[in-house]
């Protein structure tokens, strides 16, 4: 049974219910034709990254600018689908879509290169390729579904299916690299999965829960509603990058594909912000007091994350590395402001909405400044001042100097003084002060690589590798015109940049009102805004001095994955401990089984002694028994000798 839930025009509701479906159906049904390819005709030379399946995002874009508001109902899926659209929905799921929707297009430059191999016959291309093909589509709509789901169901499947879609991604390469980020991101992956399930079957099963707006209700009053809500904010902030962790993030964002790690950053890490959004309960009455310690903690762990996170990033050496502790330096920065709507219920309205625009300003500022380090490293053929200008505006935006940036800025200034919490803006004002480290550190990291190269636009033509570690033998050339404007990486990194730049504009049309703040700030506000740019700035000149000299030392002793490498060299050596255990454990049962092995023949020998003397005594039974009758008689012979017969 389907039931469509009221919208203001009569048609609206089938509309609605024809884009959900779409929008969730399509990305489906294109992995099932590479499924197919894969299962039937694998050698043949297809072209997997085709334009049909570039549009697996479109119909979710479409949903998200023409779907009115309302909700689906579908009694016969699992427990009972539910999904909705609202304002807070459409806004995550228009920037995911587009996201998603300009990496696959990124993507079918960046990897031209083993599409031509796995064209020309070559085993090993087409089989990463058939598996990045039939794995994306897969892990957009485990993005789309959590997105758009309200019950229980739906939403874990949609956040596992995107979990672990989105491993093969990050492995494409199959690099050392590449196989290190991937175990990393499996384990805290399954970590994280046990946790979140964890709290959502005791959510669910204290108070029969089967949509998220239950579960938030039952979480706030239950008895152990602290306990659950400290659950699925551990589950949800391994997804979220919190830091502790974080560890996963800057291994697997620099072995993966660009654009891979461009969805990873931009748009996967936010389900786990979706995840508190839609299960903890923010701005809820009547809460119970104890949520106030989570809030605390939660506000702890953002601010460490904020700062700790800049210092681990400007000691790194490749750029997405230092783009990888950049994203979990603004999730901490996220973590802070979702953990006020805990401390301070009332000043949620105006903090949720906050949080969700600058969920979508980092999203596509991310995506912009991912797709930037791939443009750096195959440059098209345009003069060097224009690329880098256009390589530095994301930068600006994402330290909040420049468009989207701007606008989230004057919106936690204004949110957090109608919160009264001065103070916390002053710390978020300071971890501007890393972002913009880590931004003049990865583009000093992209220019040093770009000059070491040789690869100004105006020298030599690029070569598309593919993946960033791909071995020279398996370099292809690129043809000239791969590097026109109109060619798919230079064109979706554009469009990228005109997305983020312009959210401002777009996002308030969308939600119906301009969200993160008034608006503009004056003139006179600037000053207050930019402070810490200017700073950063400034610091970024000392640490660019001190890490000429002390840059590759700090990089090996805080290697990207910083407390990754601790726990699987501890890892190791319970593992040597282990073997070691196991081996005295053999020795110890071969002991044993010696040791009984001779117990077992002194017995057999034991037996064989019984056995003769049973022959012995069969032999001998009669002189036996006649002394036991002469035995006998002497015992009463003597007896009768103290014993009178007769009175």
């Amino acid at each position: 049974m389907i039931d469509l839930l009221p919208a203001p025009l009569p048609l609206a509701p089938l509309l609605l219910a024809a884009l959900l479906l779409a929008a969730l159906l399509w990305p489906l049904l294109l992995a099932l034709r590479t499924l197919r390819w894969a299962l039937v005709a694998p050698e043949k030379p297809r072209l997997a990254l085709d334009w049909l399946w570039i549009s697996a995002p479109w119909p979710a874009l479409a949903l998200a600018v023409l779907g009115p508001d309302g909700g689906l109902r579908l009694d016969v899926w699992l427990l009972g689908g539910d999904w909705a659209l609202d304002d807070q929905r459409r806004l995550l799921l228009a920037f995911t879509a587009l996201l998603w929707g300009l990496a696959g297009w990124y993507a079918r430059g960046y990897l031209a290169a083993e599409q031509t191999r796995a064209a020309a016959g070559d085993p090993t291309s087409r089989s990463r390729l058939l598996r990045f093909a039939l794995f994306w589509p897969l892990t957009l709509c485990g993005n789309l579904l959590l997105l758009l789901a309200e019950d229980i169901a739906s939403f874990y499947l949609g956040f596992a299916l995107m979990t672990f879609s989105a491993y093969p991604l990050a492995i494409h390469s199959g690099s050392r690299e590449a196989r290190t980020g991937g175990l990393a991101y499996l384990i805290m992956a399954v970590l994280g999965e046990g946790m979140l399930l964890a709290g959502l079957l005791w959510g669910a099963g204290t108070d029969s829960a089967l949509t998220l707006s239950q579960l938030r209700a039952t979480l706030a009053t239950a008895d152990a509603g602290l306990w659950m809500g400290l659950l699925l904010w551990l589950g949800f902030g391994v997804k979220a990058g919190v830091i502790g962790l974080h560890l996963w993030l800057p291994l697997a964002h620099p072995a993966a594909p660009t654009p891979a790690s461009a969805v990873l950053s931009g748009a996967m890490i936010k389900a786990g912000l979706v995840g508190w959004l839609s299960t903890l309960p923010l701005g809820m009455a009547g809460v119970d007091a104890s949520f106030r310690g989570l809030g605390l903690a939660m506000l702890a762990a953002g601010l460490v994350g904020a700062f700790a996170a800049a210092l681990l990033g400007v000691v790194q050496r490749q750029p997405k590395a230092v783009l990888a502790y950049s994203s979990v330096s603004q999730m901490g920065v996220l973590t802070a402001l979702v953990a006020l709507g805990l401390l301070r219920p009332d000043s949620w309205p105006a903090l949720g909405a906050l949080v969700v625009y600058f969920a979508a300003h980092h999203g596509l500022s991310k995506g912009a400044l991912f797709f930037g380090v791939g443009i750096s490293e195959q440059a098209p053929r345009w003069p060097a001042w224009l690329l880098w200008i256009l390589l530095t505006l994301p930068a600006l935006s994402l330290a909040g100097a420049l468009g989207s940036g701007l606008i989230a800025k004057r919106g936690a200034k204004e949110v957090l003084a109608a919160a009264g919490a001065p103070d916390l803006a002053l710390w978020l004002s300071l971890a501007a002060v890393g972002t913009t480290l880590l931004m003049a550190r990865t583009l000093w990291r992209q220019w040093t690589q770009w000059r070491q190269r040789g690869r100004s636009p105006e020298q030599t033509s690029a070569r598309r590798t593919g993946p960033n570690r791909t071995r020279p033998s398996q370099r292809t050339p690129v043809a000239a015109d791969d590097q026109r404007l109109l060619a798919p990486m230079p064109l979706a990194w554009l469009m990228s940049l005109v997305a983020a730049l312009s959210l401002p504009f777009w996002a308030g049309w969308l939600t119906g009102g301009l969200v993160g703040g008034r608006g503009w700030p004056r003139f006179s506000e600037l000053p207050t805004l930019l402070w810490p740019l200017g700073l950063g700035l400034l610091m970024s000149v000392g640490f660019g001095w001190s890490l000429r000299r002390l840059g590759p030392r700090l990089s090996h002793w805080l290697p990207a994955g910083d407390l990754w490498w601790p726990l699987a060299a501890g890892g190791r050596r319970l593992r040597r401990l282990g073997r070691r255990m196991l081996k005295g454990l053999a020795s110890l049962q071969a002991a044993w089984i010696a040791w009984w092995g001779a117990r077992a023949g002194n017995g057999l020998t034991g037996l064989n002694a019984l056995t003769r003397a049973e022959g012995w005594l069969r032999r001998q039974l009669a002189m036996l028994l006649l002394a036991v009758a002469v035995g006998l008689a002497g015992l009463l012979l003597l007896d009768a000798q103290s014993t009178p017969l007769w009175p």
